[in-house]
């Protein structure tokens, strides 16, 4: 019973420094940069030593690529909600709230620096879409295979349809605010458009 507790104690150790290191890593990484932001203050704003850091993350392209799949998780996450909290129901209606959240936590600087700028070229289109796959275009493709399914929407094919939306939806994040609203007016536009 004991060393079931002290290997318990020992993951959840093991677990904290982990978010440590990764919530310390998020916040440089946003502010900095990745080539602005290296290993030495990540550990000092972790509270943890450089071995610790080399202990649960091969190196810092490791660490980043954990940080963006948190925010494409949270992103995600952000997305559903606003989706499955949509007063109005309706798949249409619930893409376009989709859209919105998205925006809207996109709005943060960090963010689109991590996501939309370092991600693509740190680790490349390849693994960025990886990550994208498990995460936020699954979550466009169950909302636009849904709106087809309903009969809301024309069918086109599902994957090819949610990368252009993905695509759209990156541009707009990156518009400066005052062009914000013309955007989110277009993609609003082009997914009603595609309405039966």
């Amino acid at each position: 019973m004991h060393a079931m507790q002290a290997r318990k104690t020992q993951e959840e150790r093991r677990t904290q420094t982990q978010r440590a290191l990764i919530a310390a890593a998020r916040r440089l990484f946003a502010e900095k940069g990745y080539a602005g932001t290296g290993t030495p203050e990540i550990v000092a704003a972790a509270g943890v030593t450089r071995g610790a850091l080399y202990h649960h993350f091969a190196d810092k392209l490791a660490l980043f690529t954990a940080v963006v799949e948190e925010e494409h998780l949270l992103m995600a996450m952000a997305i559903n909600a606003a989706a499955e909290g949509e007063d109005e129901p309706g798949p249409i209606k619930a893409l376009i709230a989709g859209c919105d959240a998205f925006l809207d936590a996109m709005q943060d600087p960090g963010r689109r620096q991590i996501m939309l700028i370092d991600a693509p070229a740190v680790l490349g289109r390849a693994v960025v879409d990886e990550i994208d796959g498990r995460h936020g275009l699954d979550t466009l493709i169950c909302g636009l295979r849904d709106a087809m399914e309903a009969g809301a929407m024309k069918k086109l094919p599902l994957e090819p349809l949610a990368h252009l939306f993905g695509a759209l939806f990156d541009r707009a994040a990156l518009a400066p605010p005052d062009e914000l609203a013309d955007y989110r007016k277009s993609i609003k536009a082009l997914i009603r458009g595609l309405k039966i």
